[in-house]
């Protein structure tokens, strides 16, 4: 009950009726009767009764029921928002994108019901000794019976000790010890925007040894930003200014990055544009040729000064690509663009590098860019230039070494997500990434990485005080019970036990409520991981 309140908490959370804007006008219906494509109308205070895609509007939105993230999200026209998330300020029209069991609530609400109800290979264990553990103490029930009848005892007393030995065993400890453990951390993670989709991944990500790290939208943002302006002709807004003029007709990814950058300012009119894929453009601003590409490109329309180069040769170590500007013949300055490293990451790196885990980095760009962006997260294992059939084979070779974990985002993840031991999909990336992974991060953060991994330690460990407190107090209340120890126990006495033996196993598997999955004081590298 304790472990699923949460999950009850949440499905509560989903309102009853919905405003929905048809016809113009505005009407309360069922949540239950909406339907994809359908308009509706959120304001303060008011939480979504359905997932979907703001059209018009800004808010300020709690996730905190599906993320664990306390801080509300900023939302504008374009970004998702999903059923049970409460607008805590503004006013959003969002159209509906998916209903009912569709909804990633109650895909929350359905991993989590299915990850308690499957079986970890560790509680297949206790299974098997249960098997054994109940005839074994029929047998010694019977033995005790007649060991006092042969040693003189009269039949009231034998029939005592037997009893006594039947009652205090309890092979429910054993087979409490894993499920209700299971049960409590999968709780904890759903608190926390982490889901486990079996009890078996539970425990092997508990195991990990390697982790491999998709670079796009694991590591970095996965969309291009501007981390440089270095400007020689005038100042670095005026730069800016030029450059987003130009590049406003392109629908290049470096392009976009400028024009963003450059949003709020007042651009200029281009005219004549044209683009020469892999080089660069050029148009007429204010009458004057303006052109902005490579180096290469660039240099044909006007000279380079030589600490320029120097300067875009050091922001290309850094994996950043520098962009040459030039106007009317004049060199106007270098603008660099990079997938930046999500701030995050370095943190999440450490965090599982502290744990005792290998990280490995793999990505399909070129080696220089991986590495850059390694030294920036902290990662110096890099398979660099790999396609994405070829991410498959860098885990069944990580896997040689050890327990490996695939953390990926992409449809080009999907094959190394099902070819790990435990595949972990960044939880705002592709549908069929989600589909073969084994957990899934619902903030997209790769601190989650590491905080599911200590969430499965803590469930292993529980499991394993658990299994040790079931065997030691059989093993000590046996005896006692057959009388071995010179003592008469009441049957009475020994259901009182049997009863608290059952309820320890629980109280201490509800003690991984207590966890902090973010506190990394207590890392510790996992004892069978192998000396590098």
């Amino acid at each position: 009950g304790r472990t699923t309140s949460a999950i009850k908490g949440l499905m509560k959370l989903a309102p009853a009726t919905a405003t929905v804007l048809k016809d113009g006008a505005e009407t309360v219906v069922n949540a239950d009767a909406l339907a994809v494509g359908d308009i509706m109308i959120v304001r303060q205070g008011e939480s979504l009764a359905a997932d979907g895609v703001i059209t018009e509007g800004e808010a300020a939105v709690n996730e905190s029921a599906l993320t664990g993230e306390s801080v509300p999200a900023d939302k504008a026209a374009g970004d998702g928002v999903f059923t049970a998330t409460i607008v805590m300020s503004g006013y959003i029209k969002v159209r509906v994108v998916k209903t009912g069991g569709d909804t990633m609530l109650s895909q929350i609400i359905k991993t989590v019901s299915e990850a308690s109800s499957t079986k970890a290979p560790m509680a297949r264990t206790a299974d098997k000794v249960a098997a054994v553990f109940v005839p074994v103490v029929m047998a010694l029930a019977a033995l005790t019976f007649a060991g006092w009848l042969i040693a003189g005892k009269d039949v009231a007393f034998a029939v005592a000790r037997a009893i006594s030995v039947l009652v205090i065993s309890c092979p429910c400890a054993l087979g409490l010890a894993t499920p209700v453990a299971v049960m409590v951390a999968s709780g904890v993670g759903a608190k926390n925007g982490i889901l486990y989709k079996t009890a078996a991944a539970m425990e092997a990500l508990g195991r990990v040894e390697n982790v491999a790290l998709d670079k796009t939208g694991t590591v970095t943002e996965g969309s291009p930003k501007v981390t440089d302006i270095i400007a020689y002709g005038s100042d670095e807004n005026s730069l800016l200014r030029l450059a987003a003029s130009l590049e406003s007709k392109s629908e290049h990814p470096l392009a976009k990055a400028i024009t963003e950058k450059g949003k709020g300012l007042e651009l200029k009119e281009s005219k004549d544009f044209k683009a020469f894929t892999g080089n660069g453009l050029f148009a007429l601003i204010e009458d004057a040729l303006t052109v902005g590409g490579n180096r290469l490109f660039v240099e044909k329309y006007a000279g380079i000064p030589k600490d320029a180069l120097k300067k875009a040769e050091a922001l290309s170590e850094e994996g950043k690509t520098p962009l040459f500007f030039a106007r009317g013949g004049r060199f106007e300055g270098i603008i660099a663009v990079a997938d930046t490293v999500i701030a995050d990451s370095e943190k999440a790196v450490s965090e599982l590098r502290g744990m005792g885990i290998d990280v490995t980095m793999i990505t399909g760009d070129n080696e220089r860019t991986a590495r850059a962006v390694g030294r920036a997260a902290g990662i110096y294992n890099i398979e660099a230039g790999v396609l994405p059939e070829g991410k498959a084979e860098v885990i069944k070779k990580l896997k040689e070494s050890g327990v490996t974990a695939m953390t990926g985002d992409g449809i080009n993840d999907a094959p190394a997500l099902a070819a790990a031991d435990i595949g972990v999909a960044i939880g705002a990336g592709a549908d069929i990434a989600v589909d073969a992974a084994d957990v899934v991060l619902v903030k997209s953060s790769l601190r989650d990485a590491a905080a599911a991994v200590r969430i499965s330690r803590a469930a292993i460990r529980n499991i394993r005080e658990n299994f040790f407190w079931a065997f030691i107090y059989n093993a000590v209340c046996i005896p006692l019970a057959m009388g071995l120890f010179g003592l008469e126990l009441n049957p009475v006495y020994a259901a009182a036990a049997m009863s608290l033996s059952s309820v320890c196993v629980c109280l201490n598997a509800l003690r991984l409520n207590l966890l902090k999955p973010y506190d990394s004081k207590r890392d510790r590298a996992a004892k069978s991981k192998k000396k590098n």
